[in-house]
């Protein structure tokens, strides 16, 4: 099981916005319970964690990118390709030790 959340899970940015971050948080207890609860029936749960992703919702160069794109490491938004890789790893049988992991793709925003 492969469940997307959000980086802001781990870092609220701004004084809006509290109910979203709370359910993103708690997206990160149930990943980690189903880890537990599936586990013996060789079912793996992980959670992936976008940070600013180039998207119509939140355009890259839309009227907040600038701000959000100074607070990533990396300097940049993410694109829909870079969460598509993470699902495809965690789906395939490379990732198949991999459970309860909150996996951020946030070009370093939550380090």
């Amino acid at each position: 099981m492969i469940t997307i959340g959000s980086a802001g899970a781990d870092r609220i940015v701004g004084a809006t916005g509290t109910v979203y971050f709370m359910t993103k948080s708690a997206l990160q207890s149930f990943t980690r319970g189903l880890a537990q609860e599936l586990g013996p029936r060789d079912i793996t749960a992980n959670l992936i964690q976008p940070g600013s992703t180039d998207t119509e919702m939140n355009p890259a160069n839309g009227d907040y990118s600038e701000f959000q794109r100074n607070l990533i490491p990396l300097g940049r938004y993410g694109v829909l390709s870079d969460i598509a890789a993470a699902v495809a790893f965690l789906a395939s049988p490379t990732a198949r030790q991999v459970t309860g992991v909150i996996l951020n793709v946030d070009g370093g925003l939550n380090t």
